[in-house]
């Protein structure tokens, strides 16, 4: 969590909220948020499996890139500004379709990691050359700035994060917020929509972050705090903390950046090569695309993998990995996972031992415990496709 002094710390617009449902509140991002409510982190993850979490996750970077002052329309404005992105991203934003989502890294120089976002073109025709990004809250400062330093004058950045953005998760999601907006339960995974509830305009994304079906809602503080009012007093809806969302997204093989992801980091050794499309594999043409595109054909010299303890004892994060008494690797995220009934975690290890089955051990304090590298992730995802 982010050391920062709780004078400091700012508050989402769904805090008074947070105080309300008893949350134990602690610093993250320079806000405070709720890490857990009364019921706990275990029971928060598996009601979340079973039934729907509501997570206020108003401290990421919401916003919107628009054109500046481009002529064009429709599918010519769309390509203009997705070729913009295109410098700073390795993804295939020219190819979304409208209201197509795609999960993207953003890349320093050398092609490593500065930050994992998720790019929307949006669906409607009005709102093409315009392009809905979400990005982590901890880097939406540096993020911004790289964005409007690298596209000024051709591009114009709104920020968003002064509303109400939430994580509706579970397999009752859909249940539950199509009761306000029936068009919702139409929509596919990675797919998103502008949709009006009492006059207020929400954008409504099917996506998530802890393996289950479920959506993102961006709102105004007033009309967000309003409708998550409206879905907590449904009984199959309750609220969720940082605690259940981390070990929620770490069963589902997910990536927490800062943690799994960071500056000297490729996407190739993150295992996320399937977030460079084809076109841009064969043209190139992004940041560090040299060290990537020579992963992608040679193999990278780690790889990020799961690990399963073989013991009841957690491997946490800086645990160092051994296979026959040399280091061969770092774990990166770990913890319970009160779905598989097990510890779980994740990290990089040299590419040669990094085949599922693989025996390895892990030096939890001062003393060597068996584990072996895991199949990715340890919950299938449930994402309606």
């Amino acid at each position: 969590m982010a050391e920062t002094s709780t004078e400091t710390l700012r508050r989402t617009a769904l805090h008074p909220l947070h105080v309300e449902y008893g949350a134990k509140l602690v610093a993250f991002a320079g806000y405070d948020m709720p890490v857990q409510f009364p019921a706990g982190v275990k029971e928060e993850h598996l009601w979340t499996r079973t039934q729907a979490g509501l997570f206020d996750v108003s401290h990421m970077g919401p916003c919107f890139l628009t054109l500046a002052g481009g002529t064009r329309r429709g599918a010519e404005a769309h390509e203009e500004i997705a070729a913009l992105i295109e410098t700073l991203v390795p993804s295939d934003i020219k190819g979304l379709k409208p209201g197509q989502a795609r999960l993207t890294v953003l890349l320093n120089d050398e092609g490593g990691i500065l930050d994992d976002l998720i790019i929307t073109r949006p669906y409607e025709e009005d709102r093409q050359g315009e392009l809905y990004i979400v990005v982590n809250g901890a880097m939406k400062a540096q993020d911004w700035g790289i964005f409007e330093t690298a596209l000024a004058g051709k591009a114009v950045l709104t920020r968003a994060d002064d509303g109400v953005l939430f994580a509706l998760q579970g397999p009752k999601a859909e249940i539950v917020l199509g009761a306000y907006f029936p068009e919702c339960t139409g929509l596919k995974f990675m797919e998103s929509r502008r949709l009006v509830l009492d006059g207020e305009t929400f954008v409504v994304s099917r996506c998530g972050y802890t393996g289950e079906d479920g959506f993102e809602v961006l709102g105004s503080a007033a009309a967000g705090t309003a409708l998550v009012r409206l879905l907590l007093d449904d009984p199959c809806v309750r609220p969720i903390g940082l605690g259940a969302r981390d070990s929620l997204r770490l069963e589902a093989g997910l990536c927490l950046y800062g943690h799994d992801l960071a500056p000297d980091i490729s996407p190739v050794e993150a295992d996320l090569a399937w977030v460079i499309q084809k076109r841009r594999r064969e043209t190139g043409g992004f940041p560090g695309a040299a060290r990537i595109l020579r992963e992608l054909k040679d193999g990278p010299a780690r790889k990020r993998v799961g690990i399963q303890p073989l013991e009841r004892a957690p491997a946490r994060e800086g645990t160092e990995v051994y296979v026959d008494g040399a280091p061969v690797g770092l774990v990166t995220s770990g913890g319970f996972g009160p779905s598989v009934d097990a510890p779980v975690a994740m990290g990089y290890v040299a590419a040669a031992q990094a085949a599922p089955g693989t025996k390895i051990d892990l030096m939890v304090r001062g003393k060597a415990r068996p584990a072996e590298i895991a199949q990715l992730p340890f919950i299938p995802a449930r994402y309606k496709r």
